[in-house]
Parts: structure tokens; C-alpha cells; sequence
């Protein structure tokens, strides 16, 4: 039997080597991070070695990342009312794109009349025309927009968007974490204030998230409460096998970064053009910059729920679109937000690659595809 091919980096990694090893030896610590003996000063350099890895990979100082159980809680714990900058108020309400992931678009802890949604074009980019009209019209507002979108891989123009937002007196928060070992993102660079990321999307373990800021913000509330852990920005005792396992993803996978960028694309592109040659396949957002990994596929009549079925059954797996929904038998609001109609919407497959993907695994999809579309959508 064929071994399986594993199309859906998106949803999660496999586990990276070295995460796995890190991890191993921090089982073997015995101490609390927040001990003072040597046992407890062991596991407490295991997390600010990570720390430390995390914030030099995105311009960040330590002690502004805040780890987290998860990329969901760090969006949780960013998006705060009364968050300020440098200079200027509190944040009194939220603005976020209408493509982000659900955790951001559950609006953290601001209450449902103080949160806004900033439109999309048909490729799937932020309307920096509606932001800023949005941002002109009202109280100081923070911002969330995605580096990456986890359904068509589009890139968002975040540099222009923080100039706009910190324009208007506004903080912007940046969900990262499609993006991190995927493109060089430096929280700086781009003008974020605050940014989130998680550790499974890179090949570390599921579990562990982290929220990182500038220098200079301040305002921000706990959503746990207790232990003063995380400079008392997030209590709880720290996963310290699974924040090692983060560092040690991130380290791998920044240093492999130039060359997997180079050899996805070349799997990518090939991909697309052979799905394009099958029942009048299109692929959303082709027509901006996105992400090297990710393709978002549909055809006249397909049903994503079914073909994603279908491809599993070739041995093939891929997605509906973001693994926290993809159960549910529902257009993707990503595509909804580009004004697709929902037949369109619902018939969406997502196909993600990662560092391991071969040309082998692309020709077995592909086969998987030609199958499908010819019996499928045959009439």
C-alpha cells in the first residue's frame, strides 16, 4: 500500500527533529521554571533560550514575547481593550479584517458593538481605502490584520496598513502565524505593534502559542490570571518541553528557510498549472503575492467536503479550508469576504506544502485530481 501524502501544512506540521529532541531532554528537567534552585534555574533556561530565539527571529526584545497554550489564546490575549502605545490613548475599539482566522474575529475581549470589519478585495487583500475611512471615523481603534491568510496564502500590505493606523492615533496586531518560517517577517519592519504565533505551524509541538510587542505598548490585561509567570502578562506554570521544542522548530526552520522558499514555489506553481488542466479548476488569489506553500482550488460543481473525501481515499491529504472549521459543512467565510458566491465558497479545497513535500507527492496529487474531476464532476 502507497504511503500516504500529507498535503495540509497548514492545518499542522509534523513534528521537526530537533523539536523533538529538545523536548525529550526537557521531560528529563524536574523543576519549576519559577524555582530558585539549580533544578528550577535548568528549566528556567530552556524557556528564555526559546524566548530569546523567537525574539530575534521577528526584531523583538525577550521581554516582550509572553508565551502562550496557543496561537488562539496569544490572539485572545492581544486583542485587549485599553491597549496604548508610546504616545497616544487607550484603544477603544477593534477593526479586523474580514478574511482573519476565527480567533480574531471572535473579538478577543472587546464587546461585540465595538468591533468592525474592514473589507476585502476579490483577490483577498485588505481595502486600505476602507481602513482608513473606518479609522477616520471614530475613537482610536486597534487593528487586526493577517501577515498571511491561512485559506488562499495571500500576503497583506501590513506596512501600508500600520502607517495608516498609527496615522490615526491606532495600534495594529499582526496574526503571524501562517507566516513565521514560511517569509521573513520582522515585527518592525513592518510597523506592528503586537504580533502572534504559534508553534505547530512550524514544525514545533501543538500546545504552545506565543504574543509579541514593541517596545513601548502598554495596557496590556491578562485573560489568566494568578502566578505573576510571563512578567504577569499570562499566569500559569510554563509548558517547558513544549516552549523548548518551539525554539528549537524556529532555529531549523529559519536556517532552511532560503531553500525551501525556492524549491515550494517550483512544487507550487507546477501543482496549480496541473490542476488548472482538469474541469476548469481555478485558484483563488493567484493573481496577488502569496505565501510559497499554499494553494486554494476550485471547479464548476465540485463540493469541497466531498472531494476532500475523495482525495483522503487516494491517500491524499488536504483541507476545506481552516482546520478549526473544516468540519463543518459551511462556505468559507474567506471566500464569502471576496464576494464568491457560496455555491462557489463551498466547493473550496486547500492544498499546503512543507518542507518535506516532494515532487512525487505533487505527481500523486495531481493523479488524485484527474481521478476525482473525471468522475466527480462527469456531466
Amino acid at each position: 500500500m502507497p504511503t500516504r501524502v500529507y498535503l495540509d501544512w497548514n492545518a499542522t506540521t509534523p513534528l521537526r527533529p530537533e523539536a523533538r529532541a529538545a523536548m525529550l531532554a526537557a521531560y528529563d528537567l524536574v523543576g519549576n521554571p519559577s524555582s530558585v534552585h539549580a533544578e528550577g534555574r535548568e528549566a528556567r533556561r530552556l524557556v528564555e533560550e526559546a524566548r530569546a530565539a523567537l525574539a530575534a527571529a521577528v526584531g523583538a526584545l525577550p521581554r516582550n514575547v509572553v508565551f502562550t497554550s496557543a496561537g488562539t489564546e496569544a490572539n485572545a490575549l492581544a486583542l485587549s481593550p485599553g491597549l496604548r502605545g508610546p504616545s497616544g490613548g487607550p484603544v477603544e475599539r477593534l477593526l479586523v479584517s474580514a478574511v482573519e482566522h476565527a480567533s480574531v474575529l471572535a473579538g478577543g475581549r472587546f464587546p461585540v458593538d465595538k468591533i468592525g470589519l474592514i473589507q476585502v478585495t476579490r483577490s483577498g487583500v485588505v481595502d486600505l481605502t476602507d481602513l482608513k475611512a473606518q479609522l477616520e471615523d471614530g475613537p482610536p481603534a486597534l487593528v487586526s490584520i493577517m501577515a498571511a491568510n491561512n485559506e488562499t496564502g495571500a500576503l497583506q500590505p501590513i506596512a501600508e496598513a500600520a502607517s495608516i493606523v498609527h496615522g490615526a492615533g491606532g495600534l495594529l496586531h499582526v496574526d503571524a502565524i501562517q507566516a513565521l518560517g514560511k517569509i521573513h517577517f520582522d515585527i518592525n519592519k513592518v510597523g506592528a505593534d503586537l504580533a502572534t504565533f504559534s508553534a505547530h505551524k512550524i514544525g514545533g509541538p501543538k500546545g504552545v502559542g506565543a504574543l509579541v510587542m514593541t517596545e513601548g505598548v502598554g495596557g496590556l490585561e491578562p485573560v489568566l490570571r494568578g502566578g505573576g509567570q510571563e512578567l504577569s502578562r499570562r499566569a500559569g506554570t510554563e509548558n517547558v518541553a513544549g516552549i523548548a521544542g518551539f525554539g528549537a522548530a524556529l532555529k531549523a526552520a529559519l536556517q532552511a528557510l532560503p531553500e525551501d522558499v525556492k524549491r515550494m514555489v517550483t512544487l507550487r506553481d507546477h501543482l496549480e498549472n496541473g490542476l488548472r488542466g482538469v474541469a476548469g479548476a481555478t485558484v483563488f488569489a493567484d493573481d496577488v503575492e502569496r505565501l510559497p506553500n499554499t494553494v486554494l482550488f476550485t471547479a464548476p460543481g465540485l463540493k469541497a467536503e466531498t472531494a476532500v473525501i475523495g482525495f483522503d481515499l487516494e491517500g491524499i491529504a488536504v483541507s476545506s479550508g481552516s482546520a478549526c472549521s473544516s468540519g463543518k459543512v459551511q462556505p468559507s467565510h474567506v471566500l464569502s469576504a471576496m464576494g464568491y458566491d457560496p455555491a462557489i465558497a463551498q466547493g473550496a479545497v486547500r492544498l499546503s506544502l512543507g518542507w518535506s513535500t516532494e515532487p512525487e507527492h505533487i505527481k500523486r496529487a495531481l493523479e488524485a485530481w484527474r481521478k476525482l474531476g473525471n468522475t466527480l464532476l462527469k456531466g
